[in-house]
């Protein structure tokens, strides 16, 4: 039986439409995302040949699995990818075409049996056989949505491929090749999205805070370019006062709950993104809050005009009666003085800053 065994491929459907209407680097960023959410989802065995892209070859030696088995399998990549999706999606800051098309990517499942064997090139080992040609092939076919689990009669191997679930149905179709006439069956499995249980937040705001202090300025620029500006990690530098520099320490795109290093004169801060809502014709507002969940920074935008913005600079602190006597004592002063000068160095930098088209 070593020279044969199972193929098994889930493919991202939407992805090649996806990465020509986006910013390159963040659809590499979610993809990559969303090819370790599967590699992680693998609980029975099976070994990678490669990454192709917006697919993975999975491939295991030996007796074919039991179906029910591999039913399991398929919903739990299907589930985790929708899972991760769902949460980008309510935790994401980017505005890009990239970014907020990425919950429209789909999930579908080929699941094919038969004879093939490994060649090494270097330090990789590849897949050579019919049957992964055969394989690859049947992710082209007439099947009209794009989330589907296929298998082949191959796998099969005359089993009934019923009894997952209530709402399950299959189907009969076939793919013709030059060769041959290749049956399988298939499902729709949109429906597990129904079990993903819903979207929580993280919780990385103190739940009782207070507002301490706040600064604003009005602004000749509308207000998608201050969002892209204020909001951006790498020009952060040059316009908050006290800031030498800014690392981000996640490497999936910002959002809620990324993190990043904060080098400033007083010293080094870990800070997460800690909330967000986005209304272009209205109201812009994300937030920062140290690790400890003590105080949080709001970003409040408003939109006064088509050019017209104010950002105001809101800072709340848990609350405590002893810690919030202590601020207005001793830090409240400094603190404004410093979101002012943050202001005005923003509204220096502005007209250097290009939006992208796409943004």
């Amino acid at each position: 039986m070593e020279n044969r065994g199972l193929i098994f491929i889930p493919d991202i459907s939407g992805f090649t439409r996806f990465m020509h209407e986006i910013e390159i680097e963040h659809g590499r960023h979610i993809i990559q995302e969303l090819l370790e959410t599967l590699v992680n989802a693998n609980q029975i065995g099976l070994e990678i040949s490669e990454i192709e892209g917006d697919a993975i070859l999975f491939f295991k030696f030996g007796e074919a699995p039991e179906l029910e088995v591999l039913y399991k399998q398929v919903e739990r990549m299907f589930c985790d990818f929708h899972k991760y999706i769902i949460a980008y999606d309510n935790r994401r800051f980017c505005q890009c075409k990239a970014c907020i098309s990425a919950v429209n990517l789909t999930l579908k499942v080929v699941a094919h049996y038969g004879e093939f064997t490994t060649y090494q090139v270097k330090n990789f080992s590849k897949l050579i056989g019919k049957d992964i040609i055969v394989a690859h092939q049947l992710l082209k076919n007439d099947i009209e949505q794009h989330e589907y689990w296929l298998v082949t009669q191959n796998l099969l191997n005359g089993q009934q491929p019923n009894g997952f679930t209530d709402w399950m149905t299959w189907h009969s179709g076939s793919k013709t090749t030059e060769n041959e006439q290749i049956p399988f069956a298939y499902t729709q499995i949109g429906l597990l999205k129904d079990s993903i249980p819903p979207y929580e937040p993280p919780l990385l705001e103190p739940l009782e805070k207070v507002k301490m202090t706040s600064v604003s300025m009005e602004y000749d620029t509308d207000i998608k370019k201050m969002f892209f500006t204020s909001g951006h990690l790498e020009l952060r530098h040059r316009w908050q006062d006290g800031v030498k520099s800014i690392e981000e320490l996640d490497h999936f795109l910002p959002g809620i709950g990324s993190r990043h290093r904060r080098v400033s004169n007083d010293g080094e801060t870990i800070l997460y993104a800690s909330g967000f809502s986005y209304d272009p014709d209205s109201r812009v507002v994300f937030s920062e809050s140290d690790e400890n969940r003590t105080g949080t920074l709001y970003f409040v935008l408003e939109k006064l005009g088509d050019t017209r913005t104010r950002l105001s600079l809101e800072y709340y602190l848990k609350k405590d009666l002893l810690k919030q006597l202590t601020f207005r004592l001793f830090k409240k002063d400094k603190m404004e003085e410093s979101f002012r000068k943050s202001l005005v160095n923003l509204k220096a930098l502005l007209p250097e800053i290009v939006v992208p088209v796409d943004f």
